[in-house]
């Protein structure tokens, strides 16, 4: 079938509301020619089956199936690129967007005015009380507000993840990309290049009935790691930024460590320092291994601590690179301070660039 709009759905374990968003979209969109393309990250509760399904009987429906790679950015941006329509939505499986809103969407980016139409929570008229805890609500606020500020975005509601756009807008911009944030929205605002002419619909954001929230810590870190990019224009890839925030966990668990090994080895300064090098050095290792490089992530016992070596091998270099850089750094300015921060900064790209070539290369 030729579709005039594409509706894209990012899914993880949303088995049960799939068919219902079907339904509910199916009877908001009468009179346009829609599909639904639904991008599942392997689903362990067979979400991915039952679109497939879905899409026997109904020629609108089809499945991208995602194997050993997760993240809801990087499924939208899959889904939008697998479209031909000119006009892409998207919208969570989980029901609490408001489909009927979808019409008058279309209608706006129809009209060659906008660029980008966002269904808003934050206008007149829209609402997030029902959908979030108070909390939550408190969170996604000061979110949606940092953002804003960072990204110099004009608009209320940056966070949402209810979106419609033009195709060929994500088609040169895809690049640029992030393929592992949680808000897509804010990276294409970000990574436009231009000022978006952009209209927000009013929505009430309704409450989860099936399924689960996919807001956890790698959230809040996909988050944190977007605005920080994206700030810095690209600058710090957002990997790496994961890389540096997992260095500063490090930090904290030498000191504890060796606060504790001093205690237990009766000030032994030279042994109590090298067990916290090794604590922290391993706990660096799998807190990258499950956050960092998830998308690689090393599974079974033998991969696991093949990488566990490599790493060590890696920190070591790297700290050799950082004692030499320093050295040289404060032989030439005569400034510790100076000397020190570049040779924690060289020492870091290097562990890095080789953790990325040796122990989380992907085939």
């Amino acid at each position: 079938m030729i579709a005039d709009l594409s509706i894209v759905v990012p899914t993880f374990n949303e088995r049960a509301n799939v068919p219902k968003l079907v339904e509910l979209v199916s009877a908001a969109l009468q009179g346009v020619a829609w599909e639904m393309i639904v991008v599942d990250d392997d689903s362990p509760d067979g979400t991915s089956s039952v679109a497939k399904e879905l899409a026997q009987h109904d020629e609108r429906v089809r499945c991208i199936r995602r194997v050993n790679r997760r993240g809801l950015s990087g499924a939208c941006v899959e889904g939008i690129l697998s479209s031909s329509a000119p006009v892409v939505a998207v919208m969570d499986a989980d029901l609490q967007h408001d489909e009927s809103i979808l019409p008058r969407m279309y209608e706006r980016m129809r009209s060659g005015e906008v660029d980008l139409v966002v269904g808003s929570r934050y206008v007149a008229g829209g609402s997030a009380d029902a959908g979030f805890s108070s909390f939550r609500a408190k969170i996604s606020r000061w979110a949606t507000a940092l953002a804003r500020r960072a990204l110099h975005a004009d608009f209320n509601d940056l966070m949402s993840g209810f979106f419609m756009v033009q195709r060929d807008l994500v088609e040169k911009i895809a690049p640029q990309l992030a393929d592992s944030g949680f808000k897509i929205l804010a990276d294409i605002v970000a990574s436009a290049g231009h000022k978006l002419r952009i209209e927000e619909i009013a929505f009430k954001f309704r409450e989860r009935t099936e399924g689960e929230s996919k807001l956890d810590a790698k959230v809040g870190l996909d988050f944190l790691g977007l605005i920080l990019n994206k700030s810095t224009g690209g600058l710090l890839p957002i990997r790496f930024i994961y890389f540096a925030l997992v260095g500063v966990t490090g930090v904290l668990v030498h000191m504890a460590t060796l606060r504790v090994a001093m205690a237990l080895f009766e000030e032994s300064f030279v042994t109590s320092q090298t067990i916290a090098v090794v604590v922290a050095m391993t706990s660096n290792f799998f807190i990258n291994n499950a956050f960092t490089y998830r998308d690689a992530r090393l599974k079974g016992m033998i991969p696991v601590l093949r990488g566990l070596i490599l790493f060590y091998i890696v920190c070591a270099i790297g700290a050799v690179a950082n004692v030499g850089i320093a050295s040289w750094t404060y032989d030439n300015t005569d400034s510790w301070f100076v000397a020190a921060l570049i040779g924690v900064a060289m020492g870091s790209v290097w562990n890095f660039a080789l953790s990325s070539f040796f122990v989380w290369r992907k085939s």
